[in-house]
């Protein structure tokens, strides 16, 4: 199959099988389409949609959203996961209202340059937002290529990776930019999937390598195994008179950066009444645990044990203004919060109606 056929075949399936009714496909424009492929990174269509609709009802434009706080966008994010790209977009809009008039870049370099976009989805964006011809290679695209033209080796080694590449650029045609990006992110999510990959409905069945070898099931290569460590710590859900709950905020980096988390002790031989004497000023009792949970993260699993406390301040302590807050889960204000906070939050209010 020659290239222009592989883009023409494609191009033919998604005309009829595309998905041409996602919400980023209707009044397109570069901020929406934007914020849908950062919100698509690593996480799968039907769980970014209705995300993305309530981000655009309260972010209509790339100037509201450089106008809004971080915990405002952390709190529309809570449960996407992967929070450093909410807070890439967030500081690349206020870069733009800054550096670039309000206006998004239309020159590639200038759109790698901002924080949380790399070169597939700088393609992606200024294929489908103003036809510019750029290859794309997320995901989908690497398992589409991988199959097609049989290729050993794991997609994230940096050779295979250079010659997907290769390939992409090979394969990106010179017109219907917008559309052949979109197809063949397309092919890759509902067809040439991960596991039972329909190959009999697939438009480039007849010349598939891996379906030719029968080795469908193989390819990609899966990235070499490692056995995730598992780290341990207590969430401390402390109440005070009122009811209230305490939480903290994350440093701006790192694990939950800038998301609001219940108090952390990650030190099993601390003296939990000291610990929370020391660091919060507060002394605890009635204190009982709930049943472990694991929460797990790309490198690592964490095993959190929930305690749950009542509390009443000490005198000669003030707790850090900024740094920790009240927070009344019966009338939840828009913070971001981490997602094992939300869960336990969540049990703590089933609990206090059984």
């Amino acid at each position: 199959m020659t290239t222009e056929t592989f883009s023409q075949r494609l191009l033919h399936w998604y005309d009829q099988h595309g998905r041409h009714q996602l919400p980023w496909k209707q009044n397109t424009n570069a901020y929406r389409v934007w914020v849908s492929e950062i919100m698509l990174q690593q996480t799968q269509v039907t769980t970014v949609i209705p995300y993305f609709e309530r981000f655009m009802l309260r972010f209509p434009s790339l100037q509201a959203l450089a106008a809004a706080n971080q915990d405002e966008v952390l709190h529309l994010w809570t449960g996407l996961g992967y929070y450093a790209r909410g807070r890439n977009l967030h500081k690349a809009a206020q870069q733009l209202v800054q550096h670039h008039g309000g206006e998004f870049p239309s020159v590639f370099d200038a759109v790698t340059a901002l924080p949380g976009i790399g070169r597939s989805t700088a393609g992606a964006i200024l294929a489908q937002a103003m036809g510019q011809r750029h290859p794309i290679l997320d995901g989908n695209v690497k398992r589409v290529l991988c199959r097609y033209h049989a290729i050993e080796g794991w997609p994230g080694e940096r050779s295979i990776e250079n010659r997907l590449w290769t390939l992409a650029e090979a394969h990106t045609p010179q017109q219907r930019l917008a559309d052949y990006t979109q197809a063949i992110m397309d092919l890759g999510a509902t067809l040439c999937r991960r596991s039972k990959p329909l190959c009999d409905d697939c438009p480039m069945q007849q010349d598939c390598q891996a379906r030719q070898l029968q080795r469908q099931s193989e390819l990609p290569s899966r990235k070499p195994k490692k056995d995730k460590p598992v780290k341990a710590t207590r969430m401390l859900i402390l109440s005070n008179a009122d009811g209230e709950i305490l939480l903290q905020q994350r440093p701006p980096t790192g694990l939950w950066g800038g998301l609001w988390t219940l108090p952390q002790c990650d030190d099993d031989s601390a003296e939990l009444h000291d610990w929370v004497a020391v660091e919060l000023g507060l002394m605890i009792d009635q204190v009982s645990s709930w049943p472990g949970i694991r929460h797990s993260f790309s490198h690592y699993h964490l095993d959190i044990t929930p305690i749950v406390a009542s509390t009443r301040p000490m005198t000669e302590r003030i707790m850090e203004a900024g740094a920790t807050v009240w927070y009344n889960s019966q009338q939840p204000d828009e913070r971001g919060l981490a997602a094992p906070v939300v869960k336990l939050l969540q049990q703590l209010q089933r609990s206090k109606h059984l």
